[in-house]
């Protein structure tokens, strides 16, 4: 008898996750400039809503690596939403590699676990992004070198 809602129940959808991978990638290279040198900030201003800073923090021949958090000094650390994205150039996908105190995501979470994790909590991270992009190009955010 199949039990329900076991720890072994979630799958992880592969093609689903590097469809997203590859919408997100899509929507990074289309909203930043191509080629940002490390260290190099942009400024992502929305018509409404907090104002959020995009990092460059590691750049090799195939991948690159952003920090993408909200720039409002007035909240909690812990309150304002930070992904760290790394781009795969050569495969034209991005993925949110860690989230607020979450430093690598796994693709699979056993369920209940000691830090509350959802068992899809990588899909949902990625999708989080992507709606968050998607958010970005809808306001016609204003993007400027910091």
């Amino acid at each position: 008898m199949a039990s329900s809602g076991g720890p072994s129940s979630y799958r992880v959808n592969l093609d689903k996750l590097m469809q997203l991978y590859a919408a997100n990638y899509g929507l990074m290279t289309r909203l930043f400039p191509a080629a940002l040198d490390v260290g190099e900030k942009l400024i992502l201003r929305p018509h409404l809503g907090e104002n959020y800073l995009l990092e460059s923090k590691e750049r090799t021949r195939y991948t690159s690596l952003y920090e993408i958090r909200q720039a409002n000094s007035q909240a909690f650390h812990y309150l304002q939403p930070q992904l760290l994205v790394r781009l795969y150039h050569d495969a034209r996908l991005a993925e949110v590699c860690a989230s607020q105190q979450i430093y690598k995501l796994k693709p699979r979470y056993d369920y209940p676990n000691k830090k509350m994790h959802h068992q899809d909590e990588k899909h949902q991270t990625n999708q989080f992004l992507n709606d968050w992009l998607l958010f970005c190009l809808k306001q016609r955010m204003k993007v400027e070198f910091a």
